[in-house]
């Protein structure tokens, strides 16, 4: 029989999560603050439990998916966590998990921290994958149940690295999409569709995680890690004009300024601070702590 496994919040997450490891052979008892979100699992052939104390003992790896760690603290205060292994899947601040596993283990129980890089409809497809921290040895005996919902990415022992990967992906994925519809805008004050457009868009991203003279992610990663920014041939100070340029057409386009705004600002600080003859990888020194 394969490992039961019991799940703890039913939002579209949740929810998704438990019928993933039903449809994978897992007897999976499920618990909700409201438990009538529960009723088309418990069809689908779910354990619904009365309690949350109920759903934790009901198996020892209990997969938490609610709306913050809040929650968990809230719906398992005062429950007997002694033996569980709870893969904690909701959001948080990387200082909020690392509370948070403390507050675990004093109770009994180890927190697996993970934070998973798809929305429902993708969660055990293919692609799908889900950052995980904590003690690595109590994952690897449960890589073959979690990893029902996607490849399982152990990034470290730190609690909280599961989210930074998690937040920072998000970041990337948001300011690139972002960045795109403020493209399209501006194209769109001159009738260009954004269908029209997205090809090349696509074709920038493709290029920028390649290989080829664009691949600016591989030259970026290598040189931040190497602490040099050559910029002879494309000097900070010459994108920083360009990107004063980027703002001046969107304000003449009659669009937003406040994205555009604050990336020139990014590159002019970092001039400013010395880097104007450096290169585009300077920016970085910006951004980091002072």
């Amino acid at each position: 029989m394969s490992t039961p496994v019991t799940v703890i919040g039913l939002g579209p997450m949740g929810a998704t999560m438990a019928r993933t490891f039903l449809e994978n052979g897992h007897p999976t008892t499920v618990w909700n603050r409201t438990a009538s979100k529960a009723a088309p699992l418990v069809e689908a052939g779910a354990t619904l439990a009365p309690t949350a104390a109920d759903a934790l003992a009901a198996s020892e790896l209990v997969v938490v998916s609610q709306t913050d760690y809040t929650a968990m603290h809230d719906s398992l205060d005062g429950a007997d966590l002694k033996g569980r292994v709870l893969a904690n899947l909701s959001s948080g601040s990387p200082g909020e998990l690392r509370r948070a596993s403390e507050w675990v283990s004093g109770r009994g129980g180890v927190l697996i921290t993970g934070g998973i890089m798809v929305p429902p409809p993708g969660i055990g497809r293919p692609g799908s994958y889900v950052f995980y921290s904590g003690p690595e040895q109590v994952l690897e005996r449960h890589r073959e149940t979690l990893g029902e919902l996607g490849d399982v990415t152990f990034v470290g022992e730190d609690p909280g690295l599961a989210m930074l990967y998690y937040q920072s992906q998000l970041y990337l994925f948001w300011s690139t999409l972002t960045a795109y519809m403020h493209a399209v805008a501006l194209l769109g004050t001159a009738g260009v569709s954004a269908e029209r457009f997205r090809p090349f868009a696509a074709s920038m991203l493709l290029d920028l995680g390649g290989d080829g003279p664009m691949g600016f992610l591989k030259h970026l990663a290598g040189e931040i890690d190497a602490g040099v920014s050559p910029g002879a041939d494309n000097s900070l100070r010459m994108q920083a004009v360009g990107a004063d340029h980027v703002v001046e057409a969107a304000r003449e386009a009659g669009i937003d300024v406040a994205g555009p705004t604050a990336l020139r600002d990014l590159f002019w600080r970092a001039v400013e601070a010395g880097h104007g003859e450096d290169g585009l990888s300077s920016v970085i020194t910006a951004i980091r702590p002072r």
